[in-house]
């Protein structure tokens, strides 16, 4: 024990604790002794009825996950969904709310919905919005989110000045309701088994975690889809100060050969590495093969 002491892959945690492993202990451990393990038929079974429940949309199938992954292992499971740049319009639709003011709604391929309330000019009439969407829904569907700009202008806007008055103005206002956000959404499964962690009973941890889950672009640069596989980041490597004591193991799903997003686990450094990691490889390689299949043109 004073061996494993010396060269810093166990620590005392406190003066009156007994020794455990230390962050460069469990690196030792996930790079060298941690293999697959071999997960139970329920376990199996309970990852695939994510999908035997015939979902046709990406974010159904996120939250969906989170769930599964968070009910299974107990801990906090986090799912990145695909950038917009990656979504194709499915469908436009506004709705008038008064004389000037109505709300956007649109929908992607992936099932992301967005609204927004727009200004409308004062020469609009209610006639004109139903021309108006039918030439959006025409022109735009199936068009990629990142390209709608250069079609609105290529081909909206002729169509638009032959049939609404004041279209000038409108197209401004329908570029501003057209632009996305274009971060993958984040979905969180599990958050309060965090307070069923020992490590985790300090009530300013928990603060600091809930913190940077509900401030997502911190999460967005530890999510962001890497290279294909499984990664383990323990304590100081997320780079976070919050995240001292935690592990988060990643994996990535894709569409054909699209890296689109990224599944996760969130917990104490004492965790139970292999049957997560196994979890992870059979949702994600599910997770992608589903995809491909669903979105394959």
């Amino acid at each position: 024990m004073s061996d494993l002491e010396e060269l810093g892959f166990i620590e005392k945690t406190h003066t009156s604790s007994g020794r455990v492993p230390s962050e460069k202990g469990y690196r030792y451990y996930v790079d060298h002794l941690v293999s697959p393990q071999h997960l139970k038929a329920s376990d199996v079974s309970t990852v695939r009825s994510v999908f035997a429940e015939r979902i046709v949309e990406l974010e159904q199938l996120v939250q969906k996950s989170a769930q599964i992954l968070s009910d299974l292992t107990s801990l906090t499971s986090i799912v990145l969904g695909p950038k917009a740049v990656s979504h194709k319009l499915k469908q436009l639709q506004i709705l008038p709310l008064t004389a000037q003011s109505a709300v956007a709604i649109i929908v992607t391929d992936t099932g992301h919905v967005e609204s927004r309330t727009i200004t409308l000019p004062s020469s609009i009439q209610p006639s004109d919005i139903e021309k108006m969407v039918n030439i959006l829904n025409e022109k735009l569907i199936g068009v990629r989110i990142t390209d709608l700009h250069d079609k609105m202008y290529k081909e909206v806007a002729t169509l638009l000045k032959s049939h609404i008055q004041g279209y000038e103005q409108t197209m401004d206002i329908l570029n501003d309701a057209l632009k996305l956000n274009m971060n993958g959404k984040l979905v969180v499964g599990g958050k309060t088994n965090m307070f069923a962690q020992p490590e985790f009973h300090d009530l300013n941890k928990i603060r600091g975690l809930f913190n940077i889950i509900e401030h997502e672009q911190q999460f967005y640069k530890l999510l962001s889809p890497n290279e294909a596989g499984i990664h383990v980041k323990i304590g100081h490597e997320n780079k976070l100060n919050e995240m001292v004591g935690c592990s988060l193991i990643t994996a990535s799903y894709s569409f054909g050969h699209e890296q689109l997003g990224t599944i996760a686990i969130l917990g104490p450094t004492r965790m139970e590495y292999a049957r997560v990691i196994s979890l992870l490889t059979l949702l994600s390689s599910d997770m992608s093969q589903v995809l491909t299949n669903l979105y394959k043109e």
